[in-house]
C-alpha cells in the first residue's frame, strides 16, 4: 500500500461540471477567430483595471514605498503561512535573497490591489482580472528560475548537476506525453481496485451507461433503505472510494448503511448523442435494480459535483410522475443556481463558450483532458509552479498523492450531455420553471420535497460555498446545509482523524449565506459524522445484513470496482 499525505493538495481542476463554457449557437464557428476573441475578453478586463487610473496610482504609490523599505533592509513584508516556496532558510538569512523575496511579496500584493480597487461593475469582469493577477504573479516567483531557488542551486551542487539532468529529462517527458504541463503525480504507483477503489464489493448490474456496485457489509445488521451514489460524469467514482480509511463510502458502509454507487462508462464519439435523458434513464434503471436486491421501496440519493445535477433532473421527474421511491437526497459541492459569483464565471466569455461547444460537437465527447490545464492554471501555485520547481528544478518524482492520481484519471463527457451543461451554466436553466426538460419533466425543482442535505467548502474555488447554499434554497423540502473549512474535492474527502477539520451547522438554510454563517455553530472534526447520523435518521429500521451481493435476477458480475472504471480516456 503506497503511504500518502492527508493533507494532499486539493487538486479541483476536474470538477465535474466545472470544467465547462457555454452553448452558442453557431455551428462551426472558426476557431482560430473564437479562441482570438476569447483571449481578447481576457486582455479587455486586464485593461480595465490598467485604465481604472486611482486604483492602478494608488497601488504603484505604495508598491513604490515598500520597495524604498525593502532596499534599506526597513520593510516587513512576510510570506503569508504555508507558502511553502520560501520555506529555504536562505530566504531569511542570506540578505539579497531576502530582498528579493520582499520585493516579489510587495509587487503581488500591488497587483492585487490595483484589481481590487478596480472599477469593474461585471463580477465575471473582476473574476477573469483576478485569474489574469493570479497566473502572472504566480509566474514571476523568483523560485520558478534555478538561480532564484536556492533550494534548487543546492541541490544541483550536492549531484554535481545531476538534478539538472533529470529535470531536464521530466521536461522532455512531459512534452510529450502530459501537453507540456509538469506532472502532478505518478500513477504508477497506485493500482485502482488495490490502493485506490478498494472497498469490497461486486457489480450487480451493467448498462451501456453505468455499473451499479452494491458494497459488503460490515457490520452484522444494516438499515433498511440504501444510500445510492450518483457521482459527476466527467470524474470517475472513486473520489468516494479513495483508500482505505480515506473513503466516505467505507465509512458509511462501517456504520451500518447498505451502500451502492454509480460508476460511469467512458464515453467516445460513438456516443455523442448521451445527454441528461440517457443518464437519468440508466439511473432509474439502476434505482429498478437496488429496490430489487434489497427489497426496499425507497433510496436515498447522494449527487456529487456535476452528478447532483442529474440527481436533481432525475428527483425533478418523480416529483412531477408522483413517485415516492428516493427517501432523501444528499448534494455534495453542487452548484444548482449558477449566479453567484465564482473564479468559474470568467470562462462565460462568448468566444471561449463558442469554442467549448464546437470542439466537443466536432469530436463528439469532451476529451477528459483537453480542458484540464484550464482549470489547473487557476490554482497556478500549488497545480502548475509547484511540480515545475519539484520536477525539473529539483529532478525529483512528484509525491504519490492518492487525490492526483485520481484526478489524472481522466474521463470523456458525451458531446449531448456537455451542450445541455454548457446550457446550464450560460442560462441558469435549473432555477427557471419549464426552462429545461428532462425525463418529460419540465424542471421545477421546488416541486422536489424530499429531504436534503447540502455541503460547501469555505476554500471551494470551483463550487463557492454561498452558491452551494443556494441550491437548497431551489428544493422544496426541508434542507440541512452544512459548511466545511476545505476546498473542492476535499470537501469530499474528509475522513475522520484529521485536527485540522471543522465544519459548521445552522438554522434551515434561507436566502442569505452570510446570515446563516453568522447564527451556525462550529464543530471539530467531520461532517462526514454529521452525515452518518442524518442520512442514518432516513435509512429505516436496522435487518439482518444479506449473506452476499446480487439477487437470483442480478448475480454478481465481476469484483468492485468493476470494468468500466479501468477504461482510459
Amino acid at each position: 500500500m503506497v503511504t500518502v499525505r492527508p493533507d494532499a493538495p486539493d487538486p479541483g481542476s476536474r470538477p465535474g461540471l466545472h470544467r465547462v463554457a457555454a452553448l452558442m449557437p453557431d455551428p462551426k464557428p472558426d476557431p482560430s477567430a473564437v479562441l482570438s476573441g476569447g483571449i481578447r475578453g481576457l486582455v479587455e478586463a486586464a485593461v480595465r483595471v490598467a485604465g481604472s487610473v486611482p486604483a492602478v496610482a494608488g497601488a504603484a504609490t505604495r508598491l513604490a514605498a515598500e520597495l524604498g523599505k525593502v532596499a534599506v533592509g526597513q520593510s516587513e513584508v512576510e510570506p503569508a503561512r504555508g507558502d511553502r516556496r520560501f520555506s529555504d532558510p536562505t530566504w531569511t538569512e542570506n540578505p539579497g535573497y531576502h530582498r528579493l523575496m520582499q520585493a516579489y511579496l510587495a509587487t503581488c500584493a500591488a497587483i492585487d490591489e490595483a484589481v481590487a480597487d478596480a472599477d469593474l461593475p461585471d463580477w465575471r469582469d473582476r473574476e477573469r482580472a483576478r485569474f489574469l493577477a493570479t497566473v502572472l504573479a504566480s509566474a514571476l516567483a523568483p523560485t520558478n528560475t534555478l538561480f532564484g531557488n536556492p533550494a534548487a542551486l543546492k541541490r544541483a551542487l550536492e549531484t554535481g548537476g545531476g538534478s539538472l539532468r533529470r529535470g531536464i529529462g521530466n521536461l522532455f517527458s512531459d512534452l510529450r506525453h502530459n501537453g507540456g504541463l509538469p506532472r502532478q503525480v505518478d500513477r504508477g504507483r497506485f493500482v485502482v481496485g488495490r490502493d485506490l477503489a478498494a472497498t469490497p464489493g461486486a457489480v450487480v448490474y451493467r448498462d451501456d451507461v453505468l455499473e451499479l456496485l452494491q458494497y459488503r457489509p460490515q457490520t452484522a445488521q444494516v438499515r433498511k433503505v440504501p444510500v445510492v451514489v450518483v457521482p459527476p460524469q466527467i470524474n470517475k467514482y472513486y473520489f468516494m472510494d479513495l483508500a482505505p480509511g480515506r473513503s466516505l463510502i467505507e465509512y458509511a458502509v462501517s456504520k451500518g448503511q447498505q451502500v451502492f454507487a454509480i460508476s460511469w462508462r467512458n464515453p467516445v464519439k460513438d456516443h455523442r448523442d448521451w445527454d441528461l435523458d440517457t443518464y437519468g434513464r440508466a439511473i432509474l434503471s439502476a434505482l429498478d435494480a437496488v429496490a430489487a436486491i434489497t427489497r426496499s421501496e425507497q433510496v436515498n440519493l447522494f449527487g456529487l459535483c456535476a452528478g447532483g445535477i442529474t440527481t436533481a433532473t432525475v428527483l425533478n421527474h418523480l416529483a412531477a410522475t408522483g413517485n415516492e421511491r428516493v427517501r432523501s437526497a444528499s448534494f455534495g459541492v453542487t452548484l444548482l443556481d449558477w449566479s453567484a459569483p465564482a473564479p468559474i464565471g470568467m470562462m462565460s466569455a462568448g468566444p471561449l463558450l463558442r469554442l467549448a461547444d464546437w470542439r466537443s460537437r466536432s469530436a463528439g465527447v469532451l476529451d477528459g483532458r483537453s480542458l484540464a490545464s484550464v482549470f489547473t492554471w487557476m490554482r497556478p501555485n500549488d497545480l502548475v509552479w509547484n511540480y515545475w520547481v519539484n520536477n525539473y528544478l529539483l529532478g525529483t518524482d512528484p509525491p504519490p498523492f492518492d487525490i492526483l492520481a485520481w484526478n489524472a484519471d481522466t474521463t470523456n463527457l458525451p458531446s449531448g450531455l456537455h451542450r445541455q451543461f454548457l446550457e446550464i451554466f450560460e442560462k441558469n436553466t435549473l432555477t427557471k420553471r419549464g426552462a429545461l426538460t428532462v425525463l418529460g419533466a419540465p424542471i421545477d425543482l421546488k416541486q422536489v420535497t424530499v429531504d436534503t442535505y447540502v455541503t460547501g467548502g469555505t476554500s471551494d474555488h470551483l463550487t463557492p460555498w454561498n452558491g452551494c447554499y443556494a441550491s437548497a434554497a431551489l428544493l422544496g423540502g426541508t434542507s440541512t446545509f452544512v459548511l466545511t473549512n476545505t476546498g473542492h474535492i476535499q470537501t469530499l474527502v474528509c475522513p475522520p482523524g484529521n485536527k485540522k477539520s471543522k465544519y459548521w451547522t445552522g438554522p434551515e438554510p434561507g436566502t442569505d449565506p452570510e446570515a446563516w454563517r453568522k447564527r451556525a455553530t462550529e464543530h471539530a472534526g467531520t461532517w462526514w459524522e454529521h452525515w452518518a447520523g442524518w442520512i442514518g435518521e432516513r435509512s429505516g429500521p436496522k435487518k439482518a445484513a444479506p449473506d452476499g451481493p446480487g439477487d437470483r435476477e442480478h448475480p454478481p458480475l465481476a469484483d468492485a470496482p468493476g470494468t468500466y472504471v479501468h477504461t482510459q480516456a
